[in-house]
């Protein structure tokens, strides 16, 4: 049975993220990126999934305890959010599990909407060992590609603006000679895998999208 809780880490255990274990105790990590709402149920549920295939999951909370229930409110939350003070709470969170449940000293990144450009980015950061940005797409950051030190597997939304960037981000990883692939549903719209809100979940290309997610990370980080 899986008992994730909240925990604290980092300087002076100063940061907080969900952690979920599997029955074993150890295993591969795994981070959790959040949405722009924040470290909300959808995300802890997500990380509870995830232990129960045998991962160490932990969802660092990126907005230091402050979730959204509206857009507006969704969205200055993620424009506050400083790309580096992001990026030390992640690598922070991943020096965490390592030191106290990794098993193999390999972690990979899952990361949705907002958490999806982060999970781009910590590829670049020679940290992780697999990302999987969902409908994944960076705001004010553009970075060297060129850098990008692990697999990349992304999930992207036929109607959905941040498809737009992955033509451009084809090439780049392409030129660099990256191990990449993208998959875009069809009939899908932004958020497609969120089953919390039913106006745009997609079970079957969420469903898909899960299978294809855990075939990458037994592969790469198991």
């Amino acid at each position: 049975m899986i008992n994730g809780k909240i925990v604290s880490y980092g300087n002076s255990n100063s940061l907080q993220g969900y952690l979920s274990l599997p029955d074993t105790g150890s295993g591969p990590g795994l981070i959790i990126l959040q949405e722009w709402w924040g470290l909300v149920g959808h995300i802890k549920e997500v990380a509870d999934r995830y232990a129960k295939e045998g991962y160490v999951v932990l969802a660092p909370d990126l907005y230091d305890g402050k979730t959204a229930t509206e857009p507006n409110e969704a969205q200055k939350l993620m424009m506050e959010l400083k790309i580096d003070e992001a990026s030390d709470k992640i690598k922070k969170g991943i020096l965490y599990i390592k030191e106290n449940y990794v098993s193999n000293d390999k972690t990979g990144c899952i990361g949705f909407c907002m958490g999806g450009g982060l999970a781009l980015y910590m590829a670049t950061q020679n940290v992780i060992d697999a990302s999987v940005p969902y409908y994944g797409v960076l705001v004010n950051s553009s970075p060297d590609w060129s850098k990008t030190n692990c697999p990349v597997l992304g999930h992207y939304a036929e109607h959905d603006k941040a498809t737009d960037s992955l033509e451009e981000l084809e090439l780049e990883f392409s030129k660099n000679k990256k191990d990449f692939q993208f998959h875009i549903y069809p009939g899908t719209e932004h958020a497609f895998f969120n089953d919390e809100r039913s106006e745009i979940y997609n079970k079957e290309a969420a469903d898909l999208s899960y299978l294809r997610t855990i075939e990458f990370l037994d592969k790469n980080i198991k």
